[in-house]
């Protein structure tokens, strides 16, 4: 074998590992279960404000709604505050916190707003901290500028 089939050979064995890997932690599941919490958001739309599969919850992306008034408070900060509040009201209901979270994803409707928003995020984290993403997008429901969804490893 060339150094470039080997290479190929390789990258399929780790792609057809990491899929059974994926397929043993969905497929041992016995079922999901949908968490649900007046202290976040009532969601808009036909979803879950998280669902627990197996040893993950999976936390749909919360943008900075105040729960008791429905209302966003202005400023990429504020929105990034109140989302993470209201994430922490999630996790809180699935018996979990933040240090609980390995992944996280940020989108942000101008990047600009990127350093306001990592300062807000940085609060609530301590290291090792969570794996995460952060893009730009064209638009937020409700016109919000800042929306952030995360899943946490069940106990």
């Amino acid at each position: 074998m060339n150094g470039g089939t080997m290479i190929l050979a390789l990258v399929f064995a780790c792609g057809l590992l990491a899929g059974f890997g994926i397929y043993a932690i969905v497929s041992s599941t016995p079922g999901e279960t949908a968490l649900y919490t007046a202290n976040a958001p009532e969601p808009i739309g036909p979803y879950s404000q998280a669902v627990q599969c197996g040893d993950y919850l999976f936390m749909s992306g919360q943008i900075g709604l105040d729960p008791a008034t429905n209302n966003l408070s202005g400023t990429a900060a504020g929105e990034a505050r109140q989302a993470m509040e209201n994430l922490q009201a999630i996790l809180a209901e699935g018996g979990l916190d933040f240090p609980d979270v390995v992944q996280t994803r940020i989108y942000l409707t101008d990047l600009a707003d990127f350093d306001a928003v990592n300062a807000v995020y940085a609060e609530y984290f301590n290291e090792p901290y969570p794996a995460r993403a952060t893009m730009q997008v064209a638009a937020l429901p409700k016109g919000s500028r800042v929306e952030i969804e995360m899943i946490a490893n069940v106990r």
